[in-house]
């Protein structure tokens, strides 16, 4: 099965995360630019509204000031006037239908009354015109200077007393004002719930806006989670796997599942764990080999030298005992180096198993030096111990070994007469072991490098018998086994170890 590499499922991730993000970022803008663009046309329709409403209104109390004068002065020019200002009023009477169409019926009447009005002030011109044109004169049958006038019944004479007998148009404006006031009043609060609406769905949409965006968060933070456990997960089971191998534990394979890369990187990996058991079964082999090559005939050597100095093959001479006894040491000490070499590489593989048990230092600190006694009494030197620590979980033996290596270093660079101090504390959460000697102490230098396998410091006590250099490193391979850390301080007087072990 194709598997995608770390980088493209990062990437993917990522793009999804910021597509999602960016998803509810466009909706939430395109619903409020919605909804501002609405608001915007709604303001932009209500201001015309509201104005055609006023000017209904200002052009309603024209017509009727017009339509009061001409009925009192009966001028043509208020009447065209009249009309000039009802066609301003329908026009923004139009306006206001467009607006809001449930003012149609009060509008239609509004029209209605104006244009019965209207009517009326046009018959009244009408019959005005009529009686001021002169009838002709009539040349036969009429005495000479007698005055023509018209019958009694001619339609100009009835029209005029019909004008006459018609009552004021008070209730047609009365009528249309009425109208008017409430057209205008009907326009605010159609405007008034307009306004109430897009406040309402301005807050519809800010709430769904919200919404998506609290939906965009937790979808994004499950990608978010889903793809972490997806490239975290491998990432920290190869973290373990370099921590395994760091520990020279190589017998778990390395399995590594998850991108194709971090899967190639496991391979990789449990190759190198391969790799390295196999280069420590090797060391290991060649140290038993050489140990075992080099200790045969070293057992020869021994015995040839020993036989030569005990005279079997015949009386030696002062300078050829000498010699013999020169051989036997050298043999000696090589024999002791080799143990020592087989000791350090037998504490390197006791170091990686342990066999934690709860403990207590300062029981254990004195029963060790207590076996060293016999040495230090033969020096005359003092060994104190003070202080107290909590329990901690440890492998006893390996601490037993640790500690005892400190001590004889200890009583082997110091001088005779001279104090050991042992003093046990706690700082934070690791047991505090110190460890000072009146010996000739460390070169600032060789701080470090004095945990080395088989190095020698430069300074050495008056009389003092040379080490092997193996000790301290052995020192160091279990306290570190057990997570703690040694270290050779500076001291202005002697030698300064500290020891630190994690009891929490």
């Amino acid at each position: 099965m194709l598997r995608p590499s770390f980088r493209s499922t990062l990437l993917v991730s990522f793009l999804l995360i910021a597509g999602t993000l960016a998803a509810a970022a466009t909706s939430g803008w395109l619903g409020v630019e919605a909804v501002a663009r609405a608001i915007q046309d709604g303001n932009r329709r209500a201001l015309g509204l509201s104005a055609a409403a006023r000017e209904l209104g200002e052009r309603t109390v024209d017509l009727e000031r017009s339509a009061r004068q001409y009925l009192v002065l009966g001028e043509p020019a208020l009447l065209e006037r009249f009309r000039l200002i009802l066609a301003d009023a329908l026009t923004a009477l139009a306006t206001v239908e467009r607006g809001d169409a449930t003012l149609a019926a009060r509008s239609a009447e509004w029209r209605t009354v104006a244009q019965a009005i209207e009517r009326r002030l046009a018959a009244s011109a009408a019959v005005a015109a009529n009686g001021s044109e002169a009838p002709p004169a009539s040349t036969t049958g009429t005495p000479s200077g007698a005055e023509a006038s018209p019958p009694d019944d001619s339609p100009t004479a009835q029209g005029r007393a019909e004008i006459d007998a018609a009552p004021a148009p008070e209730a047609d404006f009365d009528r249309l004002t009425h109208l008017a006031a409430a057209l205008v009043a009907d326009v605010e609060q159609h405007l008034a719930q307009r306004n109430q609406a897009l406040m309402a769905a301005l807050d519809d949409e800010r709430q769904g806006v919200a919404a998506q965006i609290l939906a965009a968060l937790l979808l994004a933070g499950a990608l978010a989670a889903i793809s972490g456990w997806w490239l975290l997960r491998p990432l920290g089971r190869i973290e373990h796997a370099i921590a395994e191998l760091g520990e020279n534990r190589l017998a778990q394979p390395i399995r590594i599942s998850g991108p194709a890369d971090l899967c190639q990187l496991g391979e990789r990996l449990d190759w190198l764990r391969l790799r390295l058991a196999e280069l420590e079964a090797n060391r290991n082999r060649v140290l038993r080999h050489v140990s075992h090559e080099l200790k045969t005939p070293l057992a020869s050597l021994r015995e040839g030298v020993a036989l030569l100095a005990d005279g079997v093959l015949g009386r030696l001479n002062p300078e050829q005992r000498e010699v013999a006894g020169i051989l036997e040491h050298s043999a000696r000490a090589l024999q002791e180096r080799i143990e020592q070499l087989l000791k350090y590489n037998a504490s390197q593989f006791d170091a990686r198993t342990l066999h934690l048990q709860p403990s207590a230092l300062m029981p254990l600190l004195r029963e060790v030096g207590g076996e060293h006694q016999l040495l230090t009494q033969a020096r005359g030197i003092t060994m104190e111990f003070s202080g107290t620590a909590p329990i901690v979980h440890a492998d006893v033996g390996k601490l037993r070994i640790a500690f005892s290596n400190l001590l004889a270093n200890a009583i082997a660079f110091s001088p005779a007469g001279g104090r050991i101090c042992v003093e046990v504390g706690l700082a934070g959460e690791r047991v505090i072991v110190d460890c000072r000697d009146d010996g000739p102490g460390i070169e600032p230098d060789e701080l470090e490098r004095i945990f080395e396998p088989f190095f020698q410091g430069r300074r050495s006590a008056p009389g003092a018998t040379k080490g092997s250099g193996i000790g301290l490193a052995i020192v160091r391979e279990f306290i570190t086994a057990h997570h703690g850390q040694v270290r050779a301080l500076p001291s202005e007087q002697g030698a300064h170890f500290r020891v630190e072990l994690p009891h929490a």
